[in-house]
């Protein structure tokens, strides 16, 4: 057992870096060293089955906190997107999906698993893809999050219908229920009734009562034990252990302890959630490829096809511009890893067979490896070929005098418009970011679309007319030659510049910009300043060692400033500066 862990865990260490470093994401990482390790590579594990058991208790702790985040609160701001698209997407897939395998022969139950499993899309990727091409706050992305959020929902119910599915359908496993089926049911409702009472009653008095009395590993433990025991209690009713930690995440959402309970089963979850994927790869049947790839191509194709047209109908249908919508079905057009876990415990539960349950995995598998490049389909061939009139027009600037040009519209330039209009003093502020426009506006805000690094926008904002130009565009590159325009072509104007970071500053200090300030400088000396207030050093003290830092920092940056491209003299004189810095210091203490 020790051997095969190590391998496991050597596996994931090795597959899941260079996957992420690949852009596939982690799922596929895992999945990647599944195959490799397994009866279809290297033939390094031998018992799989016992390592997907246990695996599968990362899929209870997946859905404990899924249940954790949804707050009824959160739900309800997006009910709308979430039931509406959500439950349009689940329904019309799986009724499609579903028909075409009730036609091929399978019973209606095999259907309806089969339909709602292909439904799914994979959240892991789909939103991490989404986030790191900064895009989760576009119309697309929102959109995604709410049907990713009610297929997660969806997967519930269904998991805990499995057993009745099999008992109607008279599967092997399920005939032993007989006629104690309803018995199990009315044992399901009370159980759900008396975890819904217990997690006002019980379960929020006993955390407080380990948080206050047992240390952290005690409520992590705590944590653990409400988990496996609702697990437990819902085995005991017949339903499955994903619904039980399900409720048991929800029940505990508005609850006082959500952060830190979420916190501390996080890390379990995220090593046996990598465990059951890399199981996963390892049960895929790769033979069924060699054996049988036109019927797994069908299936894929067939599946990628009809989820983008149906997300891109209901996304028109929704109001969605047509680029969005195609994001959009391009985005959740893979299967996802809650097919896994469907598909295994229908055959599991006899509602089909096992090679039935292996054909579906290895095809949603490989939609999941070819999903990274639906989204290289979509940035490098589609949207440049069928978007033309995605370019938008820059903004009609209607430039006062004597103003202010507010370059940039993040988190620093609102701030700054805001001041300038409680004081009655006129700007312009450009932003090119036409989704942070349509945002700020949306909201009455006043922002011009336009790109402040292009010399005719400057002309158009009247900057030859400014009083004042700040500089707070967030992208660094941006920002130097946004600085370098308005530096030669209106030399004697003002600018006052965000730099990000030391490079920053000192790229801008050579353009001849001398107002600059570190957007983190000045909250990080105030935080210094208020913890040494807090380990009770007195205020006088605390203020002298947070100016002498300031004044030996700043005079650092001036004199790195001529070096700042030679990374060897910058190191130097960085260590330099770190020992002078002590040196003082020590002084200071030996004199007190």
């Amino acid at each position: 057992m020790l051997v095969q862990i190590a391998i496991f865990l050597f596996a994931a260490i090795i597959a899941v870096p260079l996957s992420r470093k690949l852009g596939l994401g982690a799922v596929l990482g895992y999945l990647g060293a599944g195959m490799i390790i397994g009866p279809w590579g290297l033939k390094l594990i031998d018992n799989i089955e016992a390592m997907l058991h246990i695996s599968e208790f990362g899929v209870i702790l997946l859905l404990f906190i899924i249940g954790l985040e949804l707050q009824p609160s959160r739900l309800w701001v997006l009910r709308k997107q979430v039931f509406g698209l959500g439950s349009a997407q689940v329904v019309i897939t799986g009724l499609v999906l579903g028909g075409i395998a009730f036609i091929m022969g399978f019973t209606w139950q095999a259907a309806l698993v089969v339909g709602v499993g292909l439904a799914m899309s994979s959240t892991a990727f789909v939103l991490q893809t989404l986030a790191e091409k900064k895009q989760l706050t576009m119309r697309h992305g929102r959109e995604s999050f709410a049907i990713l959020l009610f297929q997660d929902l969806a997967v519930i119910p269904l998991l805990a219908a499995l057993p009745f599915l099999a008992f109607s359908l008279g599967a092997d496993g399920a005939a032993t229920q007989g006629h104690g089926g309803w018995l199990n049911a009315a044992k399901a409702v009370a159980i759900i009734a008396a975890l819904i009472v217990s997690s006002r009653f019980l379960l929020r008095p006993l955390f407080r009562l380990v948080a206050t009395l047992g240390g952290r590993e005690i409520f992590t433990a705590a944590a653990l034990f409400i988990v496996v025991g609702v697990t437990l209690l819902m085995d005991i009713a017949g339903l499955t252990a994903s619904l039980g930690a399900f409720l048991a995440g929800m029940l505990l959402a508005d609850s006082e302890y959500r952060h830190e309970l979420e916190a501390d089963i996080e890390p379990f979850k995220g090593l046996l959630m990598g465990l059951f994927f890399i199981s996963v790869g390892m049960s895929a049947n790769l033979g069924l490829l060699a054996q049988q790839p036109l019927n797994i191509a069908a299936i894929v194709v067939g599946l990628i096809v009809i989820k983008f047209a149906v997300l891109y109908a209901i996304g028109r249908a929704a109001s969605t511009e047509a680029p969005s919508a195609r994001k959009l079905g391009l985005a959740l057009a893979q299967g996802g890893e809650f097919a896994f876990v469907l598909f295994g415990s229908a055959a599991g539960a006899g509602i089909f067979t096992s090679p039935i349950s292996q054909m579906l995995i290895v095809a949603v598998t490989v939609s999941m490896l070819i999903a990274p490049f639906l989204f290289m389909l979509e940035d490098k061939v589609l949207a440049p070929a069928m978007d033309p009139e995605a370019i938008r027009e820059f903004d009609t600037i209607e430039a006062p005098q004597d103003h202010v040009v507010i370059a940039g519209y993040g988190r620093v330039g609102q701030i700054v418009t805001r001041v300038l209009s409680l004081k009655g003093i006129p700007f312009v502020a450009l932003e090119k970011d036409a989704d942070q426009v349509d945002s700020v506006r949306r909201f009455g805000g006043k922002l011009y679309f336009g790109d402040a690094t292009r010399l005719e926008l400057l002309h158009a904002a009247n900057v030859g007319g400014a009083r004042l130009f700040v500089l707070a565009i967030d992208d660094l590159e941006d920002s130097v030659k946004c600085a370098q325009l308005v530096r030669h072509h209106f030399p004697k104007l003002p600018i006052i510049a965000r730099a990000r970071n030391r490079p920053h500053a000192h790229r801008l200090a050579e353009i001849g910009v001398t107002r600059y300030y570190r957007e983190t400088w000045h909250t990080s000396m105030e935080m210094a300043l208020q913890s040494l207030l807090q380990l009770r050093m007195p205020p006088s003290e605390a203020a002298i060692a947070i100016a002498k830092f300031r004044d030996h920092d700043l005079e650092l940056l001036k004199r790195q400033q001529a070096i700042y491209l030679d990374e060897n003299k910058l190191m130097q004189t960085t260590r330099e500066a770190s020992e002078d810095l002590l040196k003082l210091f020590e002084a200071d203490r030996e004199q007190s």
